[in-house]
């Protein structure tokens, strides 16, 4: 949420709230600093996609720097509709993304949206994930109010669905074959979280920190 100073003036009307489909708020964690991706992150977020270990469980990333910059346009044009929000994750004491985070509308009003994510091997292991991976599902429930979070990881993403289950994610089962990647169809796991069970495991302390 983001909070607006008060007008020091009584008889002044106070500024409207700002939306997050005008801009999407920074989100501040222990470890990352989590912002809305901008063309100059381009080169360094396409550097992160080409990993091999990064390409093989993400659909197919731009081929060159200037289509992610189109990819770029599309999403803040998708988020300004309401509909998409993609975040570039920064490391505490950095300005260079190693990564990104994106949600997208499943259901009109963005009820149930799907979340996706990627980051540098560099960073696996360090704890980068799961303070990011917090501040963006607490933005989807409390900021855009959705009811449900789904994550697809492919089955053979063992790091990656680990992940999803050591943040509280709730095993659906298997979509088979649903996942088109270099001529293979591969199975995906689906996860789910649901912002009443979220909330309550925060509000308890035993969310992940």
């Amino acid at each position: 949420m983001i909070h607006l100073p008060r007008h020091p003036s009584s008889g002044a009307q106070a500024p409207a709230p700002v939306s997050w489909r005008d801009t999407l708020p920074t989100l501040v964690g222990q470890l990352v600093t989590l912002r809305e991706v901008r063309l100059s992150d381009a080169d360094a977020l396409f550097t992160v996609m080409q990993a091999p270990d990064v390409s093989r469980f993400v659909s197919t990333p731009p081929a060159t720097e200037d289509l992610f910059r189109s990819f770029i346009h599309w999403v803040q044009r998708e988020r300004a509709l309401g509909r998409y929000a993609c975040f570039a994750v920064v490391p505490a004491g950095s300005d260079t993304p190693v990564g990104l985070f994106q949600v997208r509308q499943l259901e009109h009003g963005f009820v149930t949206g799907e979340w996706g994510f990627a980051l540098s091997p560099e960073h696996w292991g360090a704890g980068l994930f799961m303070d990011a991976a917090r501040l963006v599902v607490e933005f989807a429930f409390s900021t855009i109010g959705m009811h449900r979070l789904e994550a697809r990881s492919a089955v053979a993403n063992v790091r990656g669905n680990a992940a999803l289950r050591k943040l509280g994610a709730v095993h659906e089962g298997v979509l088979r074959n649903s996942f088109h990647k270099d001529e293979r169809r591969l199975d995906q796991s689906l996860w789910s979280l649901l912002a009443d069970e979220w909330v309550a495991r925060r509000d308890a302390g035993t969310a992940v920190h």
